[in-house]
């Protein structure tokens, strides 16, 4: 039997499936970090003293490690997927040796392949790509035929590829017995893609619209942290200059937007400014605060406490939020409702997106027979009660939420084999 293995290359994380000689699928587990997804993140340094300058590198959630092990001499790589279709990036420098896109996502799924312990040789591939591709301008064409070659670039000249929307909603659409039109919300860490898709059984899938927006789970952390965490570091507090009270600089605080960012604060001049307004500062003390967390690298484990409380409020009303170290010490109970408030404009965001996702394909709210949820986000109370309010509770499905779109590819490589 020839092995079918289905890849989800992800903006954030990545998974893959294998499908069994029973012809269920197994999707593969990692070591560290979340078990069946891997970081979609690559990581490079040097070492001079050892090795003379030759360049390391490391991914998943070892390129994290090796990235907070030394931030300021290692260049971290991430979002390698939404450049695919931005025509504008041809190539970048990793320690003055160059790196076309193509080679970073081929050494990247090399690596991730290996993790996972597969060898894709003589195996039938099936890869997931986006309807549209991300960016304002983006060449979906040209996203495609570099997604191809860097599969090719990692041993796998003969990859075929799906839509992703197509794979997380396959094994859901086997179920369907006449055509349908079908919304599938897939929900990744950094953006929400909405497609409207045409099931008909037996015929396959036809893409009627599509519509994406970059709000998704980071962002809301995000929310978290700015109502919960950034006061106590600072943010809306005043300092003194020559008599005059200014605000504490803002942009100290859009830095957590995505936790690596707190490591490009992570310089004599950004430190030295920041101590600077402390001393001038009605409370000190947070400001403080904020430079051991840069200091110290802390913004990653900040980020998997906030993480775990947004998970936590999709099951309970209130989550405790607890974080600590030297000065700062974080113990406040969070509500679901303060949540729900703070990602209102978000929530709307994402729903004018389903509008465009709907206007797209043509259709009016209730041409749509089913909505189809996956992703870690459509866990999110406030997210799934926006589908059940629009098209109706008993038309909004949900499952695979992690690993829907890989295990989709492999049955749908299963399924091409027989054909």
């Amino acid at each position: 039997m020839i092995p079918v293995i289905g890849i989800d290359f992800g903006t954030t994380n990545s998974v893959v499936s294998l499908l069994r000689p029973d012809g269920s699928v197994e999707t593969a587990r990692f070591a560290g970090g979340t078990l069946d997804m891997f970081r979609t993140v690559l990581c490079f340094w040097t070492d001079e003293v050892r090795a003379g300058g030759k360049l390391r590198h490391a991914a998943g959630p070892a390129a994290i490690d090796a990235y907070l092990d030394d931030p300021l001499d290692s260049r971290l790589i991430m979002s390698m997927k939404t450049y695919l279709a931005q025509s504008s990036f041809t190539e970048t420098r990793v320690f003055g040796r160059p790196f076309t896109l193509e080679r970073l996502v081929a050494l990247f799924l090399r690596e991730f392949l290996a993790a996972a312990g597969i060898d894709p040789t003589g195996a039938r591939i099936v890869a997931g790509h986006p309807v549209r591709f991300a960016g304002e301008f983006a060449d979906d064409a040209l996203g495609a035929r570099r997604l191809r070659a860097a599969y090719a670039e990692a041993g796998m000249p003969d990859v075929e590829l799906a839509l992703e929307p197509e794979g997380a909603g396959y094994r859901f659409a086997r179920t369907l017995i006449a055509p349908a039109n079908v919304l599938i919300g897939d929900f990744g860490g950094g953006t929400s893609d909405f497609s409207v898709l045409r099931f008909e059984p037996g015929c396959g899938v036809t893409p009627l619209g599509h519509a994406g927006i970059g709000i998704a789970g980071d962002v809301f952390d995000f929310r978290i942290i700015d109502r919960v965490i950034s006061p106590r570091l600072g943010k809306g507090g005043i300092y003194t200059v020559m008599g005059k009270e200014l605000p504490v600089p803002p942009e100290y605080f859009m830095q957590f937007a995505r936790w690596h960012r707190l490591s490009l604060m992570r310089n004599p001049r950004t430190l030295r400014e920041i101590a600077e307004v402390a001393r001038a500062a009605k409370h000190p003390e947070q400001l403080r605060s904020l430079i051991a967390l840069i200091e110290e690298e802390l913004g990653y484990q900040l980020y998997q406490t906030v993480s775990a409380v947004k998970a936590a409020l999709s099951g309970s009303d209130t989550a405790r939020l607890r974080f600590s170290h030297k000065g700062l010490d974080i113990d406040e109970t969070v509500t679901r409702a303060d949540f729900e408030t703070w990602i209102a404009e978000d929530l709307a965001a994402m729903a004018a997106t389903v509008d465009k996702a709907l206007a797209g394909a043509g259709l009016a709210t209730d041409a749509i027979d089913h909505v189809f949820l996956t992703g870690g986000t459509s866990f999110v109370p406030a997210v799934r009660a926006l589908f059940d309010a629009r098209f109706g509770a008993e038309k909004v499905t949900a499952g695979g939420e992690f690993v829907s779109v890989a295990e989709g590819l492999a049955l749908i490589g299963r399924d091409r084999l027989a054909a």
